[in-house]
C-alpha cells in the first residue's frame, strides 16, 4: 500500500471577508503527482503555500495538514527542508548567472561546496542547460528560466516537489521537456504536487486531480474516473454563422448541448449520432472528437468566469 505523502483534512482559510479556501480534504500517495486545477482564485495557490508553511490555515472544524509526517504549522522549516517549489513567477536574481543563481540557494540548505558542484553539474545536465551555464539571466528565453526555476527547486534532491503552473506560457515544445523531466522524477521517487490550467498538462502528468472552484472542492478522482463518470464519450464543436435552431433537435434525442457566446458544445456518447447532425449543418464550422479533461472542467465549473478573476 502506498504511503501518504500529503493529508489535508477539513482545511479552511479566510482573508478577512474573502474564503480563499473552504472545507477542503484529499491525500496525495507518495512518488505521484498530484493536480490541484480550478480557474483563478479558486484557491490552489492559498492551498499549495498551507502545505509548505507559507501560508497558517484557520484552525477550526478539525483542521489539519500532515507533510510526511509534519504539521507545516509547527515544523515549516522541517518540510521546506525536504520540499522544493517552483512558484508562478520567475524570481530569478537578473545580477547573476546561472550557475551563480544556483550556487547562492545551495547556502540555503547547508550543501557542502563539493556536492553544490556535484549537484548543480547534474541539474544542468538534466534540465538541458549545460550550454548557458555563465548566462545572465537576462539573456535565457522564458522556458529557459523556467528551467532553471525548476534545478533551482531541485537542489536539496526534495521528497516533495511543488509546481505552481510551471509551464505558463511557454511554447509545446518547452512544456513537452518539462514533462518528460517531471515523470523522470516521478519515477526516481519524487511526490509532485501541481496547479496548471493547462487540461492537457494535468492528463499526462497527474495520477490524480482535485478540481475546485471558489475555495471548494467540486469533484476529485484520476484522470480516467472523472471522464468516465462526469461526462459523455464524444463532443462536437460548432462555430460559425450556424442557427440556434439547427440545433433544437438535440435536446429531444438525448444529446446535452452547451452553449457559449460563439461556439456550441454537443455531448454524446453516440459518436454516429453526432456525425448525422453535423451532416444536416449547412455553412458550420465543426469538430468532432472524445472528450477530454478540458470538457470535464468546464462542466464542473461553468464556463463564466468568476468574480476573483
Amino acid at each position: 500500500m502506498s504511503q501518504t505523502a500529503i493529508k489535508v483534512q477539513n482545511v479552511g482559510k479566510n482573508f478577512g471577508k474573502v474564503c480563499a479556501v473552504q472545507d477542503l480534504s484529499f491525500d496525495v500517495a507518495a512518488n505521484t503527482c498530484f493536480g490541484l486545477l480550478g480557474p483563478n482564485g479558486a484557491g490552489k495557490t492559498t492551498m499549495m503555500k498551507i502545505i509548505y508553511g507559507k501560508c497558517t490555515l484557520d484552525n477550526s472544524n478539525g483542521s489539519c495538514v500532515n507533510v510526511f509526517g509534519y504539521n507545516p504549522v509547527t515544523d515549516e522549516l522541517a518540510i521546506k527542508y525536504l520540499s522544493g517549489v517552483v512558484p508562478q513567477d520567475d524570481n530569478l536574481d537578473d545580477e547573476l548567472n546561472v550557475v551563480q543563481n544556483l550556487r547562492i540557494y545551495a547556502k540555503f540548505y547547508a550543501l557542502s561546496a563539493k556536492n553544490t558542484n556535484e549537484r548543480i553539474k547534474y541539474l544542468l545536465d538534466f534540465l538541458e542547460l549545460t550550454e548557458k551555464r555563465k548566462a545572465s539571466i537576462k539573456h535565457l528565453s522564458g522556458g529557459m528560466k523556467r528551467r532553471l526555476i525548476i534545478a533551482r527547486a531541485l537542489l536539496n534532491n526534495p521528497k516533495l516537489l511543488i509546481l505552481d503552473e510551471p509551464t505558463t506560457g511557454l511554447d509545446p515544445q518547452v512544456r513537452h521537456l518539462i514533462w518528460d523531466k517531471l515523470r523522470q522524477l516521478k519515477k526516481q521517487g519524487t511526490t509532485i504536487l501541481l496547479t496548471t490550467h493547462y487540461m492537457e498538462e494535468a492528463f499526462a502528468l497527474c495520477d490524480a486531480v482535485l478540481i475546485m472552484d471558489r475555495g471548494r472542492e467540486v469533484i476529485q478522482g484520476t484522470p480516467a474516473e472523472l471522464l468516465e463518470r462526469n461526462i459523455e464519450k464524444f463532443v462536437l464543436e460548432l462555430t460559425g454563422s450556424h442557427a440556434i435552431s439547427d440545433i433544437e433537435e438535440p435536446v429531444k434525442t438525448g444529446i446535452r448541448v452547451d452553449r457559449g457566446q460563439e461556439s456550441t458544445r454537443l455531448y454524446s456518447n453516440d459518436a454516429d449520432r453526432l456525425k448525422r447532425l453535423a451532416a444536416k449543418l449547412e455553412g458550420a464550422h465543426y469538430f468532432l472528437r472524445q472528450t477530454n479533461l478540458e470538457d470535464v472542467f468546464l462542466k464542473a465549473t461553468g464556463r463564466e468566469l468568476n468574480e476573483k478573476q
